[in-house]
């Protein structure tokens, strides 16, 4: 029987809403709800919304200009704008790109869609942590290179990516070439909240972020698209953002991702410490209590909310339901590909066979995780990996495996 009690653990999926973004937004559903692109005071005021919005959410990646912000539907959308736009307003000059096995799907699918439209993509493996090496990027960097396109961090194992190094190996390509190809993207949806995002230190031309992983709405989300990058757009209409992204703005949307956003920095030091604790101590105790398991990603070069533990000889799917009957929710990986019985690419890139690529399982801690959550997760996993081993078909030796 089901109890009442919710622990919720799959922040990288999406986070609660923060009532301070809720509040921030309210106003703009039904007071302040002119279109921006009206002549008239109603959408002159909303228009400025979004103009104070563009420049609060410039400040807070390091000053660049807010006519760089363009506000999109979410992370999905900015990646797919970010990848099919700038490859084929560039077609005629490059067609190869550059992105990592791992990458989240909104990034692979679009390069999957370039190579049926003749691009060529050159997919770069990582290593047991899943680090892509920067050497690999410098390898496989030509001079018909359109894009180069890798995580900030990554969705499923929390490992961050040296985006900094893989910057100055294509800064680097770009003065003995000169040239200004190719671009360099970087998907931080993950990141934000936690990591850096000042452009200038980053040294990347693009960058995703969203809403609904930083306590904001969903359906809301930014593409940082520096001055010169030159990109077409996937959706016509109304030439709203810059003629990159038309459609009526999401007045209410936008104003809460920038709250959204504001909050997280403001928190990211406080949170970034306390949820390294608890996640500490999740995974010790798992690694402790539980035979046979072991942590994926990199053991420091990770988010601070994410732990990936692999729990060898179950189904992930299995073991995800049965924590449901107690109010624990957690995942697999990816939220986008949990309809799928397909083991995580992201595991299997790092190297584990698909037995052991069944039994991941992403807790992804956030801001309302409790120490009291993680001590009710710690109490009723132990007894739940244990019944279901009992019933299971699957043994593996975990010696064989090359951890």
């Amino acid at each position: 029987m089901k109890t009442t009690k919710e622990v919720y653990l799959d922040n990288a999926a999406t986070t609660k809403t923060d009532p301070k973004v809720l509040e921030a937004m309210l106003p703009y559903f039904s007071e302040h709800y002119g279109n921006p692109s009206s002549m008239y005071k109603l959408g002159h005021e909303s228009k400025m919304v979004i103009d104070e919005a563009r420049e609060e959410i410039a400040k807070i990646l390091g000053g660049v200009r807010p006519d760089e912000i363009l506000f999109t539907s979410g992370g999905t959308e900015s990646d797919n704008l970010a990848i099919l736009g700038s490859a084929r307003k560039n077609k005629e000059k490059k067609n190869h790109i550059i992105t990592s096995k791992i990458e989240h799907h909104a990034v692979l699918h679009p390069c999957e869609k370039l190579e049926k439209e003749g691009f060529e993509v050159t997919y770069l493996p990582v290593d047991k942590y899943g680090l892509v090496n920067p050497k690999d990027v410098k390898n496989a960097l030509r001079k018909d290179t359109v894009l180069v396109s890798i995580m900030y961090a990554n969705n499923e194992i929390g490992t961050i990516e040296p985006i900094s190094e893989i910057a100055e190996v294509i800064k680097n390509f770009k003065k003995e070439n000169k040239t200004q190809f190719p671009y360099f993207h970087t998907d931080a949806c993950q990141a934000a909240g936690y990591l850096n995002l000042n452009i200038n230190d980053l040294g990347v031309d693009m960058l995703t972020l969203n809403g609904s992983k930083i306590y904001g709405p969903k359906g809301i989300g930014i593409l940082y698209l520096k001055t010169g990058v030159k990109i077409e757009p996937l959706v016509y209409g109304g030439g709203q953002e810059k003629n990159l992204r038309s459609g009526t703005e999401n007045i209410a949307g936008i104003v809460g991702l920038t709250k959204a956003l504001k909050l997280a920095d403001e928190k990211k030091e406080e949170e970034t410490e306390r949820l390294l604790k608890l996640g500490k101590k999740l995974k010790e105790e798992i690694l402790k209590t539980i035979p046979k398991t072991f942590l994926n990603g990199h053991p420091e070069k990770r988010l601070p909310n994410n732990i990936n533990i692999t729990i060898l000889d179950i189904e992930g799917e299995a073991l995800i339901l049965h924590l449901d009957q107690y109010g624990i929710y957690t995942s697999t990986g990816s939220a986008c590909t949990s309809h799928s019985l397909d083991p995580s690419h992201v595991i299997l890139a790092i190297g584990l066979p698909y037995e052991a690529a069944h039994g991941s399982l992403r807790f992804a801690l956030g801001r309302y995780t409790t120490e009291e959550d993680i001590d009710y997760v710690l109490e009723k996993l132990p007894g739940v990996v244990e019944n279901l081993r009992k019933i299971s078909p699957t043994k593996i030796d975990m010696s064989k495996l090359k951890l």
